[in-house]
């Protein structure tokens, strides 16, 4: 996790991101101070949750406004890689950071055996942001992703090819626009999938979804358009430090689930929220993206 130290809207991602609210100028410092807040409210759950939680600082210089969103930028893997990616928005290519990389390596003793950079498509205006345009069904090698101006279809395809994972593409559309990431209308876990289905406006396509998610053994947990825009499809499942899974997810995603939804997902899950709705509502992203996964092998092991 990486704690904001510029948290604003972003208006260059604010074109793409339909979720996302402008910030009065008058409110900017109280809407900061509020994400910080809720920030350290999410890592307090998590840690109470038994996860295991690093947080590296938000550098002031250069300005990130949506550096709490590592997930975009890096991703790692169980064989000790780790990779970069490229991203639409300029102000968020300064959010990739060696120093990151480093300290996982120094300070938390973890194998970073290859680094896989691939910010160099954003020369030819070619994005592909991470795990917010990549839903990882890492234990079967699916990849899902809804195609986007910040999810390219070349790149997706190149990247299954690459690291060995199967390709489901599909578009998806919420209020006549395409939605921007991926993680925000579904969740992959262990045994269960969180999916906005109605968001998939072509019968095929939404059929060859939801049957690869059963064919791979999840049980299909639906959620509707309003409840996608309550990030109850950006959630992540997590595991605790004995070992037990939990799934993470924002107070607004947790309150807009009704009791047979609850009911499914307790079946698989231990629900872990928190009340993330400042930076919801400005950066328009919730508790997935605010999380980059951690699979390194610990030095050693």
């Amino acid at each position: 996790m990486i704690r904001p130290a510029s948290f604003t809207s972003n208006p260059e991602t604010a074109k793409s991101n339909s979720f996302q609210a402008g910030i009065d100028e008058q409110d900017a410092e109280e809407v900061k101070r509020r994400a910080r807040d809720e920030f350290d409210g999410l890592k307090a759950a998590l840690e109470a949750a038994g996860v295991e939680v690093l947080v590296f600082e938000d550098t002031p210089d250069p300005v990130t406004p949506d550096a709490l969103f590592p997930n975009n930028w890096l991703s790692t893997h169980a064989d000790g890689s780790a990779i970069l990616y490229p991203m639409a928005a300029p102000s968020r290519r300064a959010e990739r950071r060696q120093d990151i990389l480093e300290a996982l390596k120094s300070k938390h003793h973890r194998q970073v055996t290859t680094v896989h950079d691939l910010s160099s498509s954003e020369d030819r205006a070619r994005f592909l942001e991470g795990t917010g345009s990549l839903v990882l069904d890492r234990r079967n090698h699916v990849a899902y992703a809804c195609l986007s101006s910040r999810t390219n279809p070349a790149l997706f395809h190149d990247w299954c090819e690459r690291f060995d994972y199967e390709p489901e593409a599909f578009t998806a559309v919420s209020g006549g626009k395409e939605i921007y990431h991926t993680n925000v209308m579904m969740c992959v876990g262990d045994t269960f999938a969180v999916i906005c289905d109605e968001a998939i406006p072509d019968e095929q396509e939404r059929i060859r979804v939801l049957s690869r998610l059963e064919r791979s053994g999840h049980e299909l947990v639906p959620i509707s358009t309003a409840q996608m825009n309550q990030f109850a499809g950006n959630m992540l499942q997590l595991l605790s430090r004995d070992g037990k899974p939990i799934l993470a997810m924002s107070a607004q995603a947790r309150n807009s689930l009704d009791d047979s939804q609850i009911a499914k997902l307790e079946r698989h899950v231990r629900l872990v929220s928190s009340d993330i709705s400042t930076i919801e509502k400005y950066a328009g992203g919730s508790v997935r993206c605010m999380l980059a996964e951690n699979f390194l092998p610990r030095q050693g092991s």
